[in-house]
């Protein structure tokens, strides 16, 4: 089985709400957004999927989101934008954007700071 990862950053104000704590107030991050997908075989040029095709449906899903209030674009208008909440969303976006490609989506990872992240996944 081959593991292809690609990573992007995004940077992003947030706040929680009903968290008693700091990360009520508003503050920023420097996301860090890592994806990996999966695949069995190799094509006839031996490799398993285009890693700037990769990079550029995770860009495309993660432009929205840079230099804004989290809390402020949908669905975080809604839905607190933890990173748990984060790492989701990015799953759920990216996974139509591979369908009828030979890969699967393994994972979506978000580091909300060098020390701090969370991994989603629907294993």
């Amino acid at each position: 089985m081959y593991q292809i990862s690609v990573e992007q950053d995004f940077d992003a104000a947030h706040f929680l709400r009903g968290y008693r704590g700091k990360c009520e107030a508003m503050h920023g991050h420097r996301f860090r957004v890592v994806v990996k997908i999966k695949s069995s075989k190799l094509n006839d040029i031996g490799i398993a999927y285009d890693f700037v095709e990769l990079k550029q449906h995770l860009k495309d899903i993660l432009s929205r989101f840079d230099h804004t209030c989290l809390n402020d674009v949908l669905p975080f208008d809604k839905m607190n934008p933890s990173s748990e909440n984060i790492a989701a969303v990015i799953y759920n976006e990216l996974k139509p954007k591979l369908v009828g490609a030979p890969v699967s989506l393994s994972g979506v990872e978000v580091w909300e700071s060098p020390q701090s992240g969370v991994a989603y996944s629907l294993d």
